[in-house]
């Protein structure tokens, strides 16, 4: 009586779970409106663990571009995700090594068998029950190389997960390098707008000076208002572009973008060291580190380590099988008293196992593996032809961007002369207040090309060393996450 009822309260509390259950696991009842379920609000608090940054940025520190790039390294989850996917094909490996090893395994086995047997002329029932321990021996003596062909394509795999995880360090010290220079470029645009927008008002003040004693007429004055308009419009303009580039840099951190972090600015950085070495010497450089390149060839590797396990498939496999226990065995007959005994109990056998027809699967299954192999051999190709491209195209933006930097300096240089000889002479009454504007205007480009022409060198170094590999000199001393 107590047995039935418990497996009736068993059943009306899994009845009382189905709905619950089912309610969170249903999909929206309409397309046109949005759907709030049981588990929403779970699930956005669990959401809300995964926002905390691991490291957080000191507000009184001024970085350098290599603190900042080990703070992102340590800080930015890409490397983590890169790591752990590299632990999880050492993991694979292991496992494919494993199969070099017999499999032992302990046993519980329990067992009852009743069958009427012919005694005589008549059958009699008889019962036997049988229990105990017992180890179980598997071992994979003869493959051919199918194991081995796992084992190596295992290890390919692992070698192409690790140049995986220098490739995330490679991208990552990349993004901080260009989202750094894109901050120092917005910052230093913002300065030459506030620099602009004080000439403009120097400008304006002395265009309404001159007009108060008669020597100045009132579109000379809008003029002026005109342009220091434009100037604080550009001002802002420059003001919101350095917020979202410091927001890009503190992504690349790893950390909010609400967190405000402070850079060394432009004018503290050293020269920039620029090499003469030939894009020839470039390419070969890109080619021999670039780790996607790398990671690729050990795809290839992989893949003929597949094949090696297909083409074992039209072998036969030798397997060695034994199981040993002591079970404790009981036996009743109709009309005869039980008995039982104990003994020590084994089997042993060797298997051969040989696939004589399966319908062309194993066929099939090998040429869907050299398939993949040529597949992976044909990429690395594509990618070796990108590097060079890549490499070309970077080292061109070097040469462009040095050049564009003597240019500017050179508009900058006249540009300031022109301004300065266009305020004296309007003072003076020899320029029109037009002229004085337009040289404004001049040399407020000539401030913004400058600034941005300065940090185009440095950015198009850092992406010619992130072509070539050799950005993973800089952070191949802590290649971890």
């Amino acid at each position: 009586m107590k047995s039935t009822t418990w497996r009736w309260l068993v059943l009306i509390a899994v009845a009382a779970a189905i709905p619950k259950i089912a309610s969170a696991q249903n999909v929206p009842p309409s397309p046109d409106r949005p759907w709030q379920f049981a588990a929403e609000r779970q699930i956005r608090e669990e959401a809300k663990t995964f926002r905390v940054s691991r490291l957080a940025a000191d507000p009184t520190k001024v970085y350098s571009l290599a603190e900042l790039v080990d703070f992102a390294e340590r800080n930015n989850p890409e490397t983590r995700v890169a790591w752990e996917g590299a632990k999880a094909r050492g993991a694979a490996l292991r496992i494919a090594q494993s199969e070099l090893y017999p499999a032992l395994a302990a046993l519980a086995l329990s067992q009852v068998e009743r069958e009427d047997i012919l005694f005589g002329n008549d059958f009699v029932r008889q019962t036997v029950a049988a229990f105990g321990p017992a180890v179980r021996l598997d071992y994979t003596m003869f493959d051919f190389g199918a194991r081995r062909g796992r084992i190596a394509a295992a290890q390919a795999e692992l070698g192409a997960a690790n140049f995986g995880f220098n490739d995330t360090h490679r991208k990552i010290i990349f993004q901080v390098a260009d989202s750094y220079y894109r901050l120092l470029n917005a910052v230093g645009q913002v300065d030459a707008a506030e620099a602009s927008l004080l000439n403009a008002k120097t400008v304006q003040e002395a265009a309404e000076d001159r007009l108060d004693h008669g020597l100045a007429t009132l579109p000379d004055e809008l003029e002026a208002r005109s342009a220091t308009a434009q100037a604080e419009y550009d001002l802002q303009s420059a003001v919101g572009a350095e917020e979202i580039a410091r927001g890009d840099l503190a992504t690349t951190l790893g950390i909010t973008p609400t967190v405000s972090i402070r850079v060394q600015p432009l004018d503290e950085l050293p020269a920039p060291e620029i090499h003469d070495d030939s894009v020839e010497q470039l390419l070969d450089r890109a080619l021999e580190q670039r780790p996607d390149l790398l990671q690729e060839v050990e795809g290839v590797k992989a893949a003929e380590g597949t094949v090696r396990e297909a083409q074992a498939a039209y072998y036969p496999s030798v397997k060695f099988e034994t199981t040993v226990g002591g079970p404790l065995q009981y036996g009743w007959q109709e009309q005869l008293p039980a008995s039982r005994r104990t003994g020590l109990m084994g089997a042993g056998a060797v298997r051969v196992d040989w696939t004589i027809f399966d319908g062309g699967a194993r066929k099939n299954n090998l040429r869907k593996a050299e398939a993949s192999r040529n597949a992976a051999a044909a990429q690395v190709e594509v990618t070796v032809d990108q590097i060079a491209d890549e490499v070309w195209r970077s080292y061109s933006n070097v040469k462009t961007a040095l050049r564009q930097r003597q240019a500017a300096t050179a508009l900058l240089e006249a540009a300031s002369q022109s301004y300065d000889a266009a305020v004296e002479a309007y003072g003076f009454g020899v320029r029109s207040l037009l002229d004085v504007t337009s040289a404004q205007r001049t040399l407020a480009q000539a401030r913004t090309a400058d600034i941005a022409a300065r940090t185009t060198v440095l950015d198009a170094l850092a992406d010619l060393a992130f072509r070539t590999g050799d950005l993973m000199r800089i952070g191949g001393s802590k290649v971890q996450p």
